[in-house]
Protein backbone atom coordinates (compact mmCIF):
# COMPACT_ATOMS: atom_id res chain seq x y z
CA UNK A 1 0.00 0.00 0.00
CA UNK A 2 1.32 3.43 -0.89
CA UNK A 3 2.06 5.52 2.23
CA UNK A 4 -0.10 8.43 1.10
CA UNK A 5 -2.97 5.98 0.48
CA UNK A 6 -2.54 4.61 4.02
CA UNK A 7 -2.69 8.14 5.45
CA UNK A 8 -5.92 8.82 3.57
CA UNK A 9 -7.43 5.50 4.67
CA UNK A 10 -6.38 6.10 8.28
CA UNK A 11 -8.00 9.57 8.40
CA UNK A 12 -11.15 8.13 6.86
CA UNK A 13 -11.28 5.35 9.46
CA UNK A 14 -11.15 7.93 12.26
CA UNK A 15 -14.46 9.41 11.12
CA UNK A 16 -12.89 12.69 10.07
CA UNK A 17 -14.87 14.08 7.16
CA UNK A 18 -13.09 17.40 6.62
CA UNK A 19 -9.39 18.26 6.27
CA UNK A 20 -7.87 21.68 5.78
CA UNK A 21 -4.88 22.59 3.65
CA UNK A 22 -3.13 25.01 1.37
CA UNK A 23 -1.59 23.11 -1.50
CA UNK A 24 2.17 22.83 -1.97
CA UNK A 25 4.51 20.50 -3.77
CA UNK A 26 5.45 18.39 -0.76
CA UNK A 27 1.86 17.37 0.09
CA UNK A 28 0.49 16.63 -3.38
CA UNK A 29 0.73 12.84 -2.97
CA UNK A 30 -1.34 12.96 0.24
CA UNK A 31 -3.95 15.32 -1.20
CA UNK A 32 -4.31 13.13 -4.27
CA UNK A 33 -4.89 10.06 -2.09
CA UNK A 34 -7.45 11.79 0.16
CA UNK A 35 -9.35 13.01 -2.90
CA UNK A 36 -10.29 9.38 -3.63
CA UNK A 37 -12.60 9.46 -0.58
CA UNK A 38 -15.72 11.31 -1.63
CA UNK A 39 -16.93 11.59 1.97
CA UNK A 40 -13.80 13.53 3.04
CA UNK A 41 -14.08 17.18 2.09
CA UNK A 42 -10.75 18.80 1.29
CA UNK A 43 -11.06 22.50 2.17
CA UNK A 44 -8.46 24.61 0.42
CA UNK A 45 -7.71 27.64 2.57
CA UNK A 46 -5.74 30.68 1.44
CA UNK A 47 -3.13 30.66 4.20
CA UNK A 48 -1.75 27.81 6.29
CA UNK A 49 -2.40 29.73 9.51
CA UNK A 50 -6.07 29.81 8.55
CA UNK A 51 -5.98 26.04 7.93
CA UNK A 52 -4.55 25.50 11.41
CA UNK A 53 -7.22 27.66 13.08
CA UNK A 54 -9.95 25.82 11.15
CA UNK A 55 -8.53 22.49 12.32
CA UNK A 56 -8.45 23.84 15.90
CA UNK A 57 -12.18 24.66 15.83
CA UNK A 58 -13.04 21.38 14.09
CA UNK A 59 -11.35 19.50 16.94
CA UNK A 60 -13.13 21.53 19.62
CA UNK A 61 -16.55 20.90 18.05
CA UNK A 62 -16.25 17.21 17.15
CA UNK A 63 -13.93 15.95 19.88
CA UNK A 64 -11.96 14.19 17.12
CA UNK A 65 -8.63 15.62 15.94
CA UNK A 66 -8.85 18.40 13.39
CA UNK A 67 -6.47 17.70 10.52
CA UNK A 68 -4.46 20.27 8.56
CA UNK A 69 -1.82 19.77 5.86
CA UNK A 70 0.98 22.12 4.82
CA UNK A 71 3.95 21.87 2.54
CA UNK A 72 7.56 22.20 3.68
CA UNK A 73 9.28 25.47 4.55
CA UNK A 74 6.94 28.48 4.71
CA UNK A 75 3.85 26.28 4.58
CA UNK A 76 4.93 24.41 7.70
CA UNK A 77 6.08 27.48 9.62
CA UNK A 78 2.79 29.24 8.84
CA UNK A 79 1.02 26.54 10.86
CA UNK A 80 2.83 27.37 14.09
CA UNK A 81 0.43 29.98 15.50
CA UNK A 82 -2.51 27.61 15.06
CA UNK A 83 -0.53 24.73 16.55
CA UNK A 84 0.15 26.90 19.59
CA UNK A 85 -3.54 27.80 19.80
CA UNK A 86 -4.44 24.09 19.93
CA UNK A 87 -1.76 23.44 22.54
CA UNK A 88 -2.78 26.21 24.92
CA UNK A 89 -6.56 25.70 24.49
CA UNK A 90 -6.47 21.87 24.59
CA UNK A 91 -7.79 21.21 21.09
CA UNK A 92 -7.07 17.77 19.59
CA UNK A 93 -5.39 18.18 16.20
CA UNK A 94 -3.04 16.43 13.80
CA UNK A 95 -0.78 18.62 11.66
CA UNK A 96 0.82 16.83 8.72
CA UNK A 97 3.65 18.56 6.93
CA UNK A 98 5.39 17.51 3.78
CA UNK A 99 9.19 17.53 3.85
CA UNK A 100 11.84 17.42 1.15
CA UNK A 101 13.17 14.01 0.07
CA UNK A 102 15.53 12.35 2.55
CA UNK A 103 18.48 12.66 0.16
CA UNK A 104 17.87 16.44 -0.03
CA UNK A 105 18.08 16.97 3.74
CA UNK A 106 21.21 18.48 5.25
CA UNK A 107 21.44 16.00 8.12
CA UNK A 108 24.53 16.72 10.26
CA UNK A 109 26.19 18.98 7.70
CA UNK A 110 27.12 22.39 9.11
CA UNK A 111 25.01 24.24 6.56
CA UNK A 112 21.72 26.05 6.85
CA UNK A 113 19.80 24.25 4.14
CA UNK A 114 20.30 21.68 1.41
CA UNK A 115 16.92 21.07 -0.22
CA UNK A 116 14.65 23.84 -1.49
CA UNK A 117 12.27 24.85 1.33
CA UNK A 118 13.94 22.35 3.69
CA UNK A 119 13.02 23.47 7.23
CA UNK A 120 13.29 21.65 10.55
CA UNK A 121 9.64 22.12 11.51
CA UNK A 122 9.80 19.34 14.13
CA UNK A 123 12.31 21.24 16.29
CA UNK A 124 10.23 24.42 15.96
CA UNK A 125 6.96 22.71 16.86
CA UNK A 126 8.14 20.51 19.73
CA UNK A 127 7.58 23.11 22.50
CA UNK A 128 3.94 23.63 21.46
CA UNK A 129 2.88 20.07 20.65
CA UNK A 130 2.17 16.98 22.73
CA UNK A 131 4.42 15.12 20.29
CA UNK A 132 6.25 15.87 17.05
CA UNK A 133 7.44 13.11 14.72
CA UNK A 134 10.19 13.28 12.13
CA UNK A 135 9.57 10.34 9.77
CA UNK A 136 12.79 8.85 8.40
CA UNK A 137 11.55 5.44 7.27
CA UNK A 138 8.27 4.27 5.74
CA UNK A 139 8.02 1.48 8.33
CA UNK A 140 7.31 4.13 11.01
CA UNK A 141 4.10 5.40 9.44
CA UNK A 142 1.57 2.92 10.80
CA UNK A 143 2.68 3.06 14.43
CA UNK A 144 3.22 6.82 14.37
CA UNK A 145 -0.31 7.56 13.12
CA UNK A 146 -1.91 5.29 15.72
CA UNK A 147 0.19 6.82 18.48
CA UNK A 148 -0.31 10.39 17.25
CA UNK A 149 -4.10 10.19 17.26
CA UNK A 150 -4.12 8.55 20.71
CA UNK A 151 -1.83 11.23 22.13
CA UNK A 152 -3.90 14.05 20.62
CA UNK A 153 -7.07 12.71 22.25
CA UNK A 154 -5.87 11.38 25.59
CA UNK A 155 -5.19 13.18 28.86
CA UNK A 156 -5.31 16.90 28.21
CA UNK A 157 -6.04 17.03 24.44
CA UNK A 158 -3.69 18.87 22.12
CA UNK A 159 -1.84 18.95 18.80
CA UNK A 160 0.58 16.45 17.30
CA UNK A 161 2.78 17.14 14.27
CA UNK A 162 3.97 14.52 11.75
CA UNK A 163 6.61 15.59 9.21
CA UNK A 164 6.84 13.25 6.22
CA UNK A 165 9.44 13.47 3.41
CA UNK A 166 8.14 13.33 -0.15
CA UNK A 167 9.96 10.10 -1.06
CA UNK A 168 8.40 8.31 1.94
CA UNK A 169 4.91 9.47 0.97
CA UNK A 170 5.20 7.55 -2.30
CA UNK A 171 6.81 4.43 -0.80
CA UNK A 172 4.97 1.11 -0.47
CA UNK A 173 4.31 -0.50 2.93
CA UNK A 174 2.49 -3.54 4.33
CA UNK A 175 0.01 -2.60 7.05
CA UNK A 176 -2.43 -4.24 9.45
CA UNK A 177 -6.17 -3.48 9.30
CA UNK A 178 -6.74 0.12 10.43
CA UNK A 179 -8.46 0.62 13.81
CA UNK A 180 -10.53 3.49 15.19
CA UNK A 181 -8.42 5.33 17.78
CA UNK A 182 -10.15 6.32 21.02
CA UNK A 183 -9.24 8.38 24.07
CA UNK A 184 -7.26 6.51 26.73
CA UNK A 185 -7.60 7.55 30.37
CA UNK A 186 -4.29 7.98 32.14
CA UNK A 187 -3.89 5.42 34.91
CA UNK A 188 -1.75 7.76 37.04
CA UNK A 189 -4.59 9.82 38.50
CA UNK A 190 -5.12 9.98 42.24
CA UNK A 191 -8.04 8.25 43.94
CA UNK A 192 -10.58 10.84 45.06
CA UNK A 193 -11.87 11.00 48.63
CA UNK A 194 -15.41 12.06 47.77
CA UNK A 195 -16.54 11.94 51.40
CA UNK A 196 -13.92 14.52 52.38
CA UNK A 197 -14.47 16.60 49.27
CA UNK A 198 -18.25 16.83 49.67
CA UNK A 199 -17.93 17.59 53.37
CA UNK A 200 -16.14 20.77 52.31
CA UNK A 201 -18.98 21.60 49.93
CA UNK A 202 -21.66 20.79 52.50
CA UNK A 203 -20.23 23.13 55.14
CA UNK A 204 -19.84 26.04 52.71
CA UNK A 205 -22.38 28.85 52.87
CA UNK A 206 -21.46 30.48 49.54
CA UNK A 207 -19.91 27.91 47.21
CA UNK A 208 -19.21 28.60 43.53
CA UNK A 209 -18.03 26.48 40.60
CA UNK A 210 -15.37 28.16 38.47
CA UNK A 211 -15.83 26.45 35.10
CA UNK A 212 -13.01 26.44 32.56
CA UNK A 213 -12.42 25.23 29.03
CA UNK A 214 -11.39 21.80 30.26
CA UNK A 215 -15.05 20.88 30.72
CA UNK A 216 -15.62 21.01 26.97
CA UNK A 217 -12.13 19.84 26.01
CA UNK A 218 -12.37 16.69 28.14
CA UNK A 219 -15.71 15.67 26.66
CA UNK A 220 -17.27 15.91 30.13
CA UNK A 221 -19.84 18.60 29.35
CA UNK A 222 -22.94 16.42 29.76
CA UNK A 223 -21.63 14.98 33.02
CA UNK A 224 -20.88 18.50 34.23
CA UNK A 225 -24.50 19.55 33.68
CA UNK A 226 -25.61 16.49 35.68
CA UNK A 227 -23.16 17.48 38.44
CA UNK A 228 -24.59 21.02 38.59
CA UNK A 229 -28.15 19.69 38.72
CA UNK A 230 -27.15 17.33 41.54
CA UNK A 231 -25.39 19.97 43.65
CA UNK A 232 -27.25 23.20 42.73
CA UNK A 233 -23.96 25.13 42.90
CA UNK A 234 -23.74 28.52 41.16
CA UNK A 235 -21.46 28.45 38.09
CA UNK A 236 -19.11 31.20 36.91
CA UNK A 237 -17.35 30.69 33.58
CA UNK A 238 -13.91 31.70 32.42
CA UNK A 239 -13.50 32.99 28.86
CA UNK A 240 -13.18 29.37 27.71
CA UNK A 241 -16.06 28.28 29.91
CA UNK A 242 -18.80 30.81 29.19
CA UNK A 243 -20.73 28.20 27.18
CA UNK A 244 -20.81 25.41 29.79
CA UNK A 245 -24.37 26.43 30.70
CA UNK A 246 -26.90 28.56 28.88
CA UNK A 247 -27.17 32.18 30.02
CA UNK A 248 -30.76 31.59 31.15
CA UNK A 249 -29.82 28.61 33.33
CA UNK A 250 -30.67 29.50 36.92
CA UNK A 251 -27.26 28.23 38.10
CA UNK A 252 -25.21 30.28 35.63
CA UNK A 253 -23.84 33.48 37.14
CA UNK A 254 -21.71 35.07 34.43
CA UNK A 255 -18.25 35.64 32.98
CA UNK A 256 -15.22 35.87 35.28
CA UNK A 257 -11.92 37.64 34.88
CA UNK A 258 -9.97 40.73 33.93
CA UNK A 259 -12.89 42.00 31.85
CA UNK A 260 -15.54 39.82 33.49
CA UNK A 261 -19.06 40.75 34.46
CA UNK A 262 -18.75 42.98 37.50
CA UNK A 263 -21.37 40.97 39.39
CA UNK A 264 -19.57 37.70 38.63
CA UNK A 265 -16.27 38.96 40.01
CA UNK A 266 -18.07 40.32 43.08
CA UNK A 267 -19.73 36.94 43.57
CA UNK A 268 -16.31 35.26 43.56
CA UNK A 269 -15.23 37.85 46.11
CA UNK A 270 -18.09 36.90 48.43
CA UNK A 271 -17.75 33.13 47.96
CA UNK A 272 -16.26 31.03 50.73
CA UNK A 273 -15.59 27.95 48.56
CA UNK A 274 -14.47 27.62 44.94
CA UNK A 275 -14.75 24.35 43.04
CA UNK A 276 -12.36 24.87 40.12
CA UNK A 277 -13.11 22.53 37.21
CA UNK A 278 -10.96 22.46 34.07
CA UNK A 279 -9.39 25.88 34.65
CA UNK A 280 -5.73 26.88 34.99
CA UNK A 281 -6.50 29.89 37.21
CA UNK A 282 -4.38 32.04 34.93
CA UNK A 283 -3.87 35.77 35.41
CA UNK A 284 -6.75 36.70 33.09
CA UNK A 285 -9.08 34.88 35.51
CA UNK A 286 -7.64 35.79 38.88
CA UNK A 287 -5.91 39.12 38.34
CA UNK A 288 -2.45 39.69 39.77
CA UNK A 289 -3.55 39.44 43.41
CA UNK A 290 -3.55 35.67 43.94
CA UNK A 291 -3.55 36.08 47.74
CA UNK A 292 -7.17 37.16 47.32
CA UNK A 293 -7.93 33.61 46.11
CA UNK A 294 -5.61 31.76 48.46
CA UNK A 295 -7.61 33.00 51.45
CA UNK A 296 -10.60 30.95 50.30
CA UNK A 297 -11.20 27.21 50.40
CA UNK A 298 -10.46 25.97 46.88
CA UNK A 299 -11.04 22.51 45.45
CA UNK A 300 -9.04 22.33 42.23
CA UNK A 301 -9.72 19.43 39.84
CA UNK A 302 -7.33 19.08 36.90
CA UNK A 303 -5.85 16.31 34.76
CA UNK A 304 -2.42 18.00 34.88
CA UNK A 305 -0.97 17.90 38.39
CA UNK A 306 1.42 20.80 37.70
CA UNK A 307 -1.53 23.16 37.14
CA UNK A 308 -2.78 22.63 40.70
CA UNK A 309 -1.23 24.91 43.36
CA UNK A 310 0.70 26.68 40.61
CA UNK A 311 -0.32 30.36 40.73
CA UNK A 312 -2.97 30.01 43.43
CA UNK A 313 -1.69 28.12 46.48
CA UNK A 314 -3.25 26.06 49.26
CA UNK A 315 -5.79 24.33 47.02
CA UNK A 316 -7.37 20.99 47.90
CA UNK A 317 -5.80 19.04 45.02
CA UNK A 318 -7.82 16.58 42.95
CA UNK A 319 -5.60 15.18 40.19
CA UNK A 320 -8.14 13.51 37.93
CA UNK A 321 -9.66 13.44 34.47
CA UNK A 322 -12.98 15.28 34.56
CA UNK A 323 -14.94 12.38 33.06
CA UNK A 324 -13.66 10.05 35.76
CA UNK A 325 -14.16 12.71 38.45
CA UNK A 326 -17.78 13.46 37.50
CA UNK A 327 -18.69 9.78 37.20
CA UNK A 328 -17.28 9.17 40.68
CA UNK A 329 -18.95 12.26 42.13
CA UNK A 330 -22.36 11.42 40.66
CA UNK A 331 -22.10 7.85 41.95
CA UNK A 332 -21.23 9.15 45.44
CA UNK A 333 -24.14 11.59 45.41
CA UNK A 334 -26.62 8.93 44.33
CA UNK A 335 -25.50 6.39 46.94
CA UNK A 336 -24.59 8.51 49.96
CA UNK A 337 -27.98 10.00 50.76
CA UNK A 338 -26.75 13.47 49.77
CA UNK A 339 -29.41 16.14 50.30
CA UNK A 340 -29.33 18.96 47.78
CA UNK A 341 -28.94 22.37 49.40
CA UNK A 342 -31.07 25.08 47.77
CA UNK A 343 -28.54 27.80 48.66
CA UNK A 344 -31.55 30.11 48.26
CA UNK A 345 -30.04 33.06 50.12
CA UNK A 346 -26.77 32.79 48.20
CA UNK A 347 -28.54 32.58 44.83
CA UNK A 348 -30.64 35.59 45.79
CA UNK A 349 -27.54 37.57 46.79
CA UNK A 350 -26.00 36.83 43.38
CA UNK A 351 -29.23 37.84 41.62
CA UNK A 352 -29.19 41.18 43.44
CA UNK A 353 -25.58 41.80 42.41
CA UNK A 354 -26.48 41.05 38.79
CA UNK A 355 -29.44 43.42 38.86
CA UNK A 356 -27.38 46.11 40.56
CA UNK A 357 -24.41 46.06 38.17
CA UNK A 358 -25.78 45.32 34.65
CA UNK A 359 -23.31 44.87 31.80
CA UNK A 360 -25.29 47.31 29.64
CA UNK A 361 -24.50 50.12 32.09
CA UNK A 362 -20.69 49.88 31.88
CA UNK A 363 -20.26 52.31 28.93
CA UNK A 364 -22.63 55.20 29.70
CA UNK A 365 -20.58 57.92 27.99
CA UNK A 366 -20.08 56.43 24.51
CA UNK A 367 -21.94 57.74 21.49
CA UNK A 368 -23.85 55.62 19.02
CA UNK A 369 -24.30 51.87 19.34
CA UNK A 370 -23.62 50.35 22.77
CA UNK A 371 -21.70 47.12 22.04
CA UNK A 372 -23.07 45.27 25.08
CA UNK A 373 -26.64 46.17 24.17
CA UNK A 374 -25.95 45.07 20.59
CA UNK A 375 -24.59 41.69 21.76
CA UNK A 376 -27.77 41.04 23.72
CA UNK A 377 -29.96 42.07 20.79
CA UNK A 378 -28.20 39.91 18.21
CA UNK A 379 -27.93 36.82 20.40
CA UNK A 380 -31.44 36.73 21.81
CA UNK A 381 -32.72 36.49 18.22
CA UNK A 382 -30.11 34.00 16.95
CA UNK A 383 -31.74 30.78 18.08
CA UNK A 384 -30.60 28.77 15.05
CA UNK A 385 -26.89 29.60 15.36
CA UNK A 386 -24.57 26.75 16.37
CA UNK A 387 -21.60 28.78 17.58
CA UNK A 388 -20.35 32.25 18.34
CA UNK A 389 -16.71 32.53 17.27
CA UNK A 390 -15.00 35.55 18.78
CA UNK A 391 -11.72 37.04 17.65
CA UNK A 392 -9.33 38.83 20.03
CA UNK A 393 -9.79 42.38 21.25
CA UNK A 394 -12.41 44.56 22.93
CA UNK A 395 -15.19 42.91 20.92
CA UNK A 396 -14.13 39.54 22.40
CA UNK A 397 -14.75 40.88 25.91
CA UNK A 398 -18.07 42.52 24.97
CA UNK A 399 -19.16 39.20 23.47
CA UNK A 400 -18.11 37.15 26.51
CA UNK A 401 -19.85 39.63 28.81
CA UNK A 402 -23.13 39.86 26.93
CA UNK A 403 -23.76 37.12 24.34
CA UNK A 404 -26.78 35.13 25.52
CA UNK A 405 -25.42 31.67 24.73
CA UNK A 406 -28.24 29.13 24.55
CA UNK A 407 -28.11 25.52 25.71
CA UNK A 408 -27.30 24.23 22.22
CA UNK A 409 -24.69 26.84 21.33
CA UNK A 410 -20.92 27.05 21.64
CA UNK A 411 -18.72 30.05 22.36
CA UNK A 412 -15.32 29.59 20.70
CA UNK A 413 -12.36 31.92 21.03
CA UNK A 414 -8.58 31.96 21.23
CA UNK A 415 -7.82 31.92 24.96
CA UNK A 416 -4.24 31.01 25.82
CA UNK A 417 -2.67 32.13 22.54
CA UNK A 418 -4.95 35.16 22.19
CA UNK A 419 -4.42 35.20 18.43
CA UNK A 420 -5.95 37.98 16.38
CA UNK A 421 -7.14 36.56 13.07
CA UNK A 422 -8.47 33.39 14.74
CA UNK A 423 -12.21 33.85 14.33
CA UNK A 424 -12.82 33.86 10.58
CA UNK A 425 -11.00 30.59 9.76
CA UNK A 426 -12.10 29.00 13.04
CA UNK A 427 -15.70 29.72 12.08
CA UNK A 428 -15.13 27.82 8.84
CA UNK A 429 -13.92 24.84 10.86
CA UNK A 430 -16.85 25.05 13.28
CA UNK A 431 -19.38 25.43 10.46
CA UNK A 432 -18.06 22.40 8.56
CA UNK A 433 -17.82 20.33 11.75
CA UNK A 434 -21.43 21.06 12.76
CA UNK A 435 -23.07 21.60 9.34
CA UNK A 436 -24.85 24.55 10.96
CA UNK A 437 -24.64 28.36 10.75
CA UNK A 438 -22.05 30.12 12.90
CA UNK A 439 -21.42 33.77 13.70
CA UNK A 440 -18.04 35.49 13.70
CA UNK A 441 -17.55 38.44 16.04
CA UNK A 442 -14.40 40.29 15.02
CA UNK A 443 -12.84 43.73 15.17
CA UNK A 444 -11.58 45.76 12.27
CA UNK A 445 -8.00 44.84 13.25
CA UNK A 446 -8.38 41.10 13.71
CA UNK A 447 -10.55 40.48 10.66
CA UNK A 448 -7.77 41.79 8.41
CA UNK A 449 -5.26 39.15 9.52
CA UNK A 450 -7.05 36.36 7.67
CA UNK A 451 -9.52 38.33 5.56
CA UNK A 452 -8.59 36.22 2.53
CA UNK A 453 -10.76 33.43 3.95
CA UNK A 454 -13.85 35.33 2.87
CA UNK A 455 -13.07 33.63 -0.43
CA UNK A 456 -13.23 30.20 1.24
CA UNK A 457 -16.66 31.06 2.64
CA UNK A 458 -17.88 32.32 -0.73
CA UNK A 459 -16.46 29.40 -2.73
CA UNK A 460 -18.07 26.82 -0.43
CA UNK A 461 -21.22 28.95 0.14
CA UNK A 462 -20.93 28.40 3.88
CA UNK A 463 -23.51 29.84 6.31
CA UNK A 464 -20.87 31.86 8.13
CA UNK A 465 -22.22 35.21 9.30
CA UNK A 466 -19.62 37.85 10.13
CA UNK A 467 -19.99 40.81 12.48
CA UNK A 468 -17.17 43.35 12.24
CA UNK A 469 -17.19 45.74 15.19
CA UNK A 470 -15.44 48.62 13.44
CA UNK A 471 -14.06 51.31 15.74
CA UNK A 472 -11.39 52.28 13.18
CA UNK A 473 -8.51 51.50 15.55
CA UNK A 474 -6.97 48.74 17.63
CA UNK A 475 -9.23 49.41 20.60
CA UNK A 476 -7.77 47.25 23.36
CA UNK A 477 -4.25 48.57 22.75
CA UNK A 478 -5.59 52.12 22.39
CA UNK A 479 -7.29 51.70 25.78
CA UNK A 480 -3.93 50.63 27.23
CA UNK A 481 -2.27 53.70 25.68
CA UNK A 482 -4.87 55.93 27.32
CA UNK A 483 -4.00 54.42 30.70
CA UNK A 484 -0.20 54.28 30.49
CA UNK A 485 1.09 56.42 27.57
CA UNK A 486 -0.86 59.68 27.92
CA UNK A 487 -2.95 58.77 24.86
CA UNK A 488 -0.01 58.52 22.46
CA UNK A 489 -1.65 56.33 19.84
CA UNK A 490 1.27 54.88 17.94
CA UNK A 491 0.09 52.04 15.66
CA UNK A 492 -3.48 52.14 16.96
CA UNK A 493 -4.76 55.41 15.48
CA UNK A 494 -1.41 56.65 14.15
CA UNK A 495 -0.21 54.49 11.28
CA UNK A 496 -3.32 52.29 11.23
CA UNK A 497 -6.30 52.21 8.87
CA UNK A 498 -9.15 49.86 8.04
CA UNK A 499 -11.10 49.52 4.79
CA UNK A 500 -14.84 49.65 4.25
CA UNK A 501 -15.62 46.02 5.07
CA UNK A 502 -19.00 46.16 3.37
CA UNK A 503 -17.26 46.83 0.05
CA UNK A 504 -14.63 44.17 0.73
CA UNK A 505 -17.26 41.54 1.47
CA UNK A 506 -19.23 42.38 -1.66
CA UNK A 507 -16.04 42.08 -3.70
CA UNK A 508 -15.67 38.52 -2.38
CA UNK A 509 -19.25 37.71 -3.38
CA UNK A 510 -20.89 37.92 0.05
CA UNK A 511 -23.89 39.94 1.18
CA UNK A 512 -22.99 42.95 3.30
CA UNK A 513 -24.60 45.86 5.17
CA UNK A 514 -23.23 48.64 7.40
CA UNK A 515 -24.96 49.55 10.67
CA UNK A 516 -24.27 53.03 12.02
CA UNK A 517 -27.29 54.11 14.09
CA UNK A 518 -28.76 52.63 17.24
CA UNK A 519 -32.29 52.96 15.90
CA UNK A 520 -31.40 50.70 12.95
CA UNK A 521 -30.16 47.76 15.06
CA UNK A 522 -33.39 45.75 15.01
CA UNK A 523 -33.71 45.95 11.22
CA UNK A 524 -30.04 45.01 10.72
CA UNK A 525 -30.41 42.00 13.04
CA UNK A 526 -33.40 40.74 11.04
CA UNK A 527 -31.41 41.03 7.79
CA UNK A 528 -28.34 39.40 9.31
CA UNK A 529 -30.15 36.34 10.65
CA UNK A 530 -32.37 35.76 7.61
CA UNK A 531 -31.38 32.56 5.76
CA UNK A 532 -33.61 32.74 2.69
CA UNK A 533 -30.96 34.03 0.27
CA UNK A 534 -29.04 31.69 -2.02
CA UNK A 535 -25.84 33.41 -0.83
CA UNK A 536 -25.26 32.13 2.70
CA UNK A 537 -22.26 34.22 3.74
CA UNK A 538 -23.09 37.63 5.23
CA UNK A 539 -21.11 40.48 6.75
CA UNK A 540 -22.54 43.13 9.05
CA UNK A 541 -20.20 46.07 9.65
CA UNK A 542 -21.14 47.71 12.96
CA UNK A 543 -19.66 51.16 13.47
CA UNK A 544 -18.60 51.69 17.08
CA UNK A 545 -17.40 54.76 18.97
CA UNK A 546 -13.58 54.76 18.53
CA UNK A 547 -13.19 55.42 22.26
CA UNK A 548 -15.50 52.63 23.46
CA UNK A 549 -13.54 50.66 26.07
CA UNK A 550 -13.77 47.10 27.32
CA UNK A 551 -15.21 47.76 30.78
CA UNK A 552 -15.29 46.77 33.55
CA UNK A 553 -11.61 45.91 33.89
CA UNK A 554 -9.63 44.76 36.93
CA UNK A 555 -7.58 47.66 38.26
CA UNK A 556 -3.85 46.98 37.89
CA UNK A 557 -2.48 44.93 40.80
CA UNK A 558 -5.84 44.89 42.57
CA UNK A 559 -8.08 41.99 43.61
CA UNK A 560 -10.68 40.61 41.24
CA UNK A 561 -13.45 42.64 42.85
CA UNK A 562 -11.82 46.04 42.30
CA UNK A 563 -12.70 46.99 38.75
CA UNK A 564 -12.39 50.22 36.83
CA UNK A 565 -13.92 52.59 36.17
CA UNK A 566 -15.70 53.32 39.42
CA UNK A 567 -19.35 52.83 38.64
CA UNK A 568 -22.61 53.65 40.33
CA UNK A 569 -24.98 50.76 41.05
CA UNK A 570 -28.46 50.74 39.59
CA UNK A 571 -30.91 51.90 42.24
CA UNK A 572 -33.03 48.95 43.35
CA UNK A 573 -36.73 49.51 43.90
CA UNK A 574 -37.86 48.84 47.42
CA UNK A 575 -40.24 45.93 47.81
Amino acid sequence: MKVSDFIAAFIHKQGIHVVFEMAGGMITHMLDSIANYKDIKIVSMHHEQAASFAADAYGRVTGRPGVAFATSGPGATNLLTGIGSCYFDSSPAIFITGQVNLHEQKGDKKIRQLGFQETDIVSMAEPITKAAYRITDASQIESVFNEAFSIALSGRPGPVLIDIPMNIQRADIIVEPISYVTKVLDGNYDSVNYTELFSLIKTAKKPVILAGGGIRASGAWTLFKDFVDATNLPVIGSLMGVDVLSRDNENFVGFLGSYGNRWANMSIGSADLLVVLGSRLDIRQTGADTDFFSQKTIIHVDCELAEINNRVKNCYAVHDDLIRFFNGALHFLSTSGWEVNSYSEWHEEIAVLKATWPDTNELPMISGINPNVFMHEISKNATDIFAWVADVGNHQMWAAQSIEVSAKQRFISSGGMGAMGFALPAAIGACLASSQPVVVIAGDGGIQLNIQELQTIARNNLPVKIIVMNNKNLGMIRQFQDSYFNSRYQSTFWGYTAPDFEKVAVAYGLQAVTLEKEEDVAEAVIWFLDDTSDIKGKLLQVMIDPYANAYPKIAFGKPLTEMEPQSEPIAMEST
